[in-house]
């Protein structure tokens, strides 16, 4: 069997649903079996599947939400991988004045880190990474050199088109509407006989 891991770019791929108020419904998407869409069950194992975020917590509201939606992923078995958000100085560069503002850190440093780890402990013949960001360009470079008989793959979030992704990938699918619709959570999730989860109102 082909063992696969999958790395999500959860920031990536919300900003793809963020984009338009038309996929705002889709956000409470079921991650594993979205992965699934993009394997071949016949000749394939999905071994792990690894969220990429960081928590606003700034916004309660927000966070409120994100974290529910970590034990939604956490339930069908996605582990989460946090970054953090930096508090940085800007300067506009129309009117020149500075301001202040939330940055998302170490999703990316993050993805490498563990795509390079989990290839060493050779846990997988197969890395899909669903994300359209370029800078994983080089850690995806650099695996290829080091371990070339393993395959890595690029899953572009849709409203992306990360050509430079896909020229250094192995191979390339595109996140369709059809896939975001038919892998969503249950509105309603029982955990268990103490918990349970509810997709949020705005995502509706």
């Amino acid at each position: 069997m082909n063992r696969v891991t999958v790395f999500i770019d959860g920031f990536n791929l919300y900003h793809s649903l963020n984009a338009r108020p038309f996929f705002y419904k889709y956000k409470w998407l079921n991650l594993a079996k979205l992965a699934a869409c993009f394997i071949n069950p016949k000749n394939t194992e999905i071994i792990e599947i690894y969220y990429f975020t960081a928590y606003s917590t700034w916004n309660k509201d927000k966070l409120n939400r994100h974290q529910t939606y970590v034990k939604a992923l956490q339930f069908v078995n996605v582990k989460p991988i946090l970054g953090v958000f930096r508090y940085i100085d800007l300067t506009c560069p129309v009117c020149h004045k500075s301001y202040n503002t939330f940055r998302e850190k170490r999703t990316d440093v993050n993805i490498a880190i563990n795509l390079f780890q989990t290839a060493i402990d050779d846990t997988w013949d197969t890395a899909l990474i669903i994300s359209g960001d370029s800078d994983l360009i080089p850690a995806i470079a650099s695996i290829k050199k080091k371990f070339p008989a393993k395959r890595i793959g690029v899953v572009i979030p849709i409203g992306r088109r990360a050509e430079e992704l896909k020229q250094v990938a192995d191979f390339h699918m595109k996140i369709k509407t059809k896939h975001l619709a038919t892998c969503q959570f249950d509105d309603v999730i029982k955990v268990d006989n103490s918990l349970t989860l509810n997709r949020p109102s705005s995502w509706k």
